[in-house]
Parts: structure tokens; sequence; C-alpha cells
């Protein structure tokens, strides 16, 4: 696994052992970072990266200019690979490790008034909770304006979640065995006008 873009291409990453982590392919990567490159300047840009297994997704958009990146896994095995990584690459002073479990560790978020402009919910595909994420996402206003959430599911998983209000789904696609579905978060000035 290698990272695709930025000031880190071509550099490797470490996987968790075992079967629990399905790092994102290549393919699902580069799909997923090509749409988003069109619509997103990563320059700055604050991510949350949700079962993040290996930390290729926040680890790729570090790579690509990211400011900073929030790292969360119940798995201790997941997070200190996710350690592991980010020292190699010396983005270890851009990241912060979260390992607990979400229910916990949004909330926490929450409360220091983390806004972020990038979410990736990769939830595990025997338990698929991510329009629970979703919701908690939206209603404890972890999203920033104009902020985008980006969720990889099995193809075979219930349809993608309805957007929360406040969101649009911008577009929903298929590549191999995974389901995307991008969210993006109303602008200020639009939820004004909406209500």
């Amino acid at each position: 696994m290698r990272i695709i873009a930025g000031n880190a291409r071509g550099r490797r990453l470490k996987a968790p052992r075992g079967l629990k982590t399905r790092p994102a392919t290549a393919r699902a990567r580069e799909s997923i970072f090509s749409r988003l490159n069109v619509r997103i300047d990563f320059d700055g840009l604050m991510v949350l990266d949700i079962f993040a297994g290996s930390g290729s997704l926040g680890i790729e958009a570090l790579s690509r200019g990211a400011a900073h990146a929030t790292f969360v896994d119940s798995s201790k095995a997941a997070t200190s690979v996710i350690r592991e990584n980010l020292k190699a690459l010396g983005l270890s002073e851009r990241a912060r490790i979260i390992s607990n479990d979400l229910h916990r560790a949004l909330p926490e978020l929450a409360v220091a008034k983390k806004g972020f402009g990038l979410v990736f919910v990769d939830a595990p595909y025997a338990n698929d909770i991510s329009n629970d994420v979703l919701a908690m996402l939206a209603s404890l206003n972890l999203i920033a304006p104009e902020g985008w959430i980006v969720i990889r599911q099995f193809k075979r998983a219930p349809v993608a979640p309805p957007a929360p209000e406040g969101f649009e789904q911008f577009t929903v696609s298929i590549i191999g065995d995974h389901r995307i579905a991008y969210y993006r978060r109303s602008s200020i000035g639009a939820e004004i006008a909406s209500g």
C-alpha cells in the first residue's frame, strides 16, 4: 500500500495484521481523491478519519497538504500502526490519534468545538453503522460549513444513508466491491436562506 500523491507520494504504509481491517485499495483511494481534488483545497484542511484502520485515507489527505488529521479507531493494533505510519512519514506533529470507541471520541471532539472540512467514515462491513455515524456527525456539529463527508461501504450494504438536515448527498459511486457516498454540508448562508 503506497501514498498516491502529494509530498509523501510513493511511500509505503503498513496495515494492521488480520482480516478485521480493510485498507482502502489504491483504486478506491484514487477515485475518492480525484473526486475531492477538484472540489476541496487541501491546503490547511482539518481532517477526521473514523474507523481509521491503517490511516491510509487521513494520511493521503495530509500528504496532499491538509493541516491536521485526527484518526479514530477502537483497535489498539490499528492505532499502533497509524502511529508507526505517521512517524515513518514525518507527519506525527500534524496528527492526533484517538484510541477509543467513536461514541466517546466524537462527543469529546464536539466539546473541544472541532470543525472538520473533510471526514472519512469506513465502518466495518459486518457492522455497518454508517447511517448512525452520519447522524452523529451532523448532530454534534463536527462538520465545518461546506465541509465534506465520504462514506465507504460494501456495495451490497443497504442503500447509502440519506443526507441529514443541512447536508446534501453529492454523489454515490461503485468502485470494485465498494460503494462510496459523498455528502456536503450547506454553507451558513444557504442554511439561513433555507431556514
